[in-house]
């Protein structure tokens, strides 16, 4: 097991990274207070709720919620439901909110428990790749609206992440890779060793070997969380995270949530954001096929669909929170492990899609 702390500008918490860690209760209980909620999805819950018995049974006061699983179901109506298990079980403010799931899980009832009393304890049990290199660390919450990917939400610090890698492996081939794309992101924007580590690990990874798969979630979680430590509220440098993001969050939105997985229009939307840099000069020649060529061996799409409108497009982008004054801002390279905030001309934007 790996540990790593993650500051923020009310303290720090912990991220912890091994197998087995479920049902581990020397982990848990340290990080449990008060009345117990667990959040999980019906896919979910079938396959690890029990892990948490030999913690959940010695709790007297616990309810669990299971939603229904899927993007679409990130809703304002989901976080309603929450808030009604939470006021069901009579939870105080030295209560715990345990997000046992994906990203959509970890963001819902991580909303929920910013929200709930102007705030209470949340716990992230990540059982997703995605989830467990990105989404549950950071303290990024929310719910998605109609005209856009997460425009409602709230910044509130987990008490800790268990990141078990044991999860991992039930994912479906599709659910893994996608988690792939953000692992790809940390070195690309940040890190060119880790970069050079991903591809001379590209296949070991996509094969689930659990060394190599310790060494990609542990090293993700490392770069995010120092970022996460210099700028926790997104108004600097945390904004590189989002690269391909920004083109990501339109697919996704322009196809209601229906036909990619987040890291896969993640993975068409930093290549796209290579491509641009490079036909801005940003980039020298040959840097984005690095980085497409990369995602191609993971076995991540990098190509927008033909059936996709490019004005349908650039206004979806336009709701991103990194915009400021009418003006599109993208995550673009300057080179691989290095990246910068840039206001982009729609009619570059335009060309590239």
């Amino acid at each position: 097991m790996k540990v790593i702390q993650v500051r923020h500008g009310g303290g720090e918490y912990p991220v912890y990274v091994g197998q087995g860690l479920l049902g581990m209760s020397s982990v848990l209980d340290r990080h449990l207070e008060g009345r117990i909620l667990v959040v999980t999805d019906d896919n979910v819950g079938r396959l690890y709720l029990d892990r948490l018995r030999p913690v959940l049974g010695r709790i007297d006061h616990k309810r669990r919620l299971i939603l229904p699983a899927g993007e679409e179901n990130k809703t304002v109506a989901s976080w309603s439901r929450i808030i009604d298990e939470l006021i069901a079980l009579k939870a105080q403010r030295d209560a715990t909110v345990l997000a046992l799931g994906g990203g959509v899980i970890g963001d819902m009832a991580g909303f929920a428990a910013a929200s709930y009393m102007r705030g209470i304890r949340v716990v992230q049990l990540p059982t997703t790749l995605l989830a467990q290199v990105d989404a549950a660390v950071g303290g990024k919450t929310g719910v998605n609206h109609a005209q856009g990917k997460n425009l409602i939400g709230a910044f509130h610090a987990p008490s800790a992440v268990i990141a078990d890698l044991d999860t991992l492996q039930t994912l479906n081939d599709r659910d893994y890779r996608a988690g792939l794309a953000e692992v790809v992101k940390y070195g690309a924007i940040r890190d060119p060793g880790f970069f050079a580590w991903l591809e001379a690990n590209a296949e070991a990874l996509t094969a689930r070997v659990p060394q190599p798969l310790l060494e990609a979630v542990y090293q993700s979680v490392r770069n995010k969380a120092e970022v996460v430590a210099a700028d926790e509220h997104e108004s600097g440098q945390r904004a590189l995270l989002n690269f391909g993001h920004t083109f990501g969050h339109a697919l996704e939105t322009a196809t209601r949530y229906q036909v990619y997985l987040h890291g896969e229009a993640v993975a068409i939307g930093m290549a796209l954001a290579a491509r641009l840099s490079e036909m801005l000069g940003r980039i020298a020649p040959g840097t984005s096929d690095r980085l497409i060529n990369l995602l191609k061996r993971l076995e991540l799409p990098t190509e927008l669909p033909e059936d996709q409108d490019a004005s349908r497009l650039l206004n979806l982008m336009r709701l991103d929170k990194k915009n400021r004054a009418d003006q599109i801002r993208l995550i673009l390279l300057d080179d691989i492990g290095k990246a910068s905030v840039v206001p982009c001309p729609a009619d570059d934007i335009r060309e590239v899609l």
